[in-house]
């Protein structure tokens, strides 16, 4: 029983430890506190500024119906809040994808074909070739093509 336990929270340890579950663990912790700002946001400064369009607080909207209350003010306040931090997250991986490509301005280049398709059987063949191997028929070479072969 001993070995069990010590197997057991050793392989918890070896879990617990690693990498991934760290750095999701943090980014739990920050997103819990990224998501009170939101919502202090949302329900002390724009709720209470859309509230003046609708001369209430959105949070105290409620609907009764046969004596149930139906709290849709705070309903429409968590979809707010839920837009709002789309668009902040939104934002942030923008963010960082551009950070991501500032190292990498420059773009691979398209590397240059190799091959090309016979106009007679449609098979593909060396972008060299002045015969189709396919269907035999004499090819048009091109003039940079023909200077390459040339030099080689």
């Amino acid at each position: 029983m001993v070995n069990f336990l010590k197997k057991f929270f050793s392989e918890f340890k070896a879990f617990a430890l690693r990498g991934n579950v760290m750095d999701l663990a943090i980014g739990v912790i920050i997103g819990a506190a990224f998501q009170a700002i939101i919502n202090s946001l949302v329900n002390d400064v724009l709720s209470p500024l859309i509230g003046l369009f609708a001369k209430t607080d959105l949070s105290y909207l409620v609907l009764v119906l046969n004596g149930v209350d139906i709290k849709y003010g705070a309903f429409l306040t968590a979809v707010i809040n839920f837009i709002i931090m789309v668009f902040v997250i939104f934002l942030l991986v923008k963010g960082m994808n551009a950070l991501g490509n500032l190292g990498s301005s420059k773009q691979a280049e398209a590397p240059e074909p190799t091959t090309k398709k016979c106009p007679f059987c449609f098979n593909e063949i060396d972008i060299k070739a002045s015969r189709c191997p396919h269907c035999t028929s004499e090819l048009e070479v091109e003039i940079e093509t023909a200077k390459t072969e040339a030099a080689d």
